[in-house]
């Protein structure tokens, strides 16, 4: 069993920044693929970015390539997801999930609660 727990969210202006984390307690999370996604109101869930158990492969959607950057430190059991030139279309809910490499959340066993982030225009 792994427990995700997200924080780092909140209010930014546009074009600002924002580091999100995901600290995982119970099993690590080193043997899994870490994913991010967001839901913004009244919109399905969607993925964001992933990273791979190796660090080696990440994969984005295309709305956040080359602003969003994903990473893992295996030893400390958590996630990031650095947010840069952050957009008010950016603002949802954003969740860190534990599973395999996918950009579907049916590939992902294990959620965090979610933390927000806006972004105002």
């Amino acid at each position: 069993q792994v427990q995700l727990v997200e924080s780092g969210g909140g209010l930014v202006q546009a074009g600002g920044s924002l580091r999100l984390s995901c600290a995982a307690s119970g099993r690590t999370v080193s043997s899994y693929t870490m994913g991010w996604f967001r839901q913004a109101p009244g919109k399905e869930r969607e993925f964001v970015s992933a990273i791979r158990r190796s660090s080696i492969t990440t994969v984005y959607t295309d709305s956040v390539k080359g602003r969003f950057t994903i990473s893992r430190d295996n030893a400390k059991n958590t996630v990031y997801l650095q947010m840069n030139s952050l957009k008010p279309e950016d603002t949802a809910v954003y969740y860190c999930a534990a599973g395999t490499y996918s950009r579907s959340s049916r590939s992902y066993d294990y959620w965090g609660q979610g933390t927000q982030v806006t972004v105002s225009s």
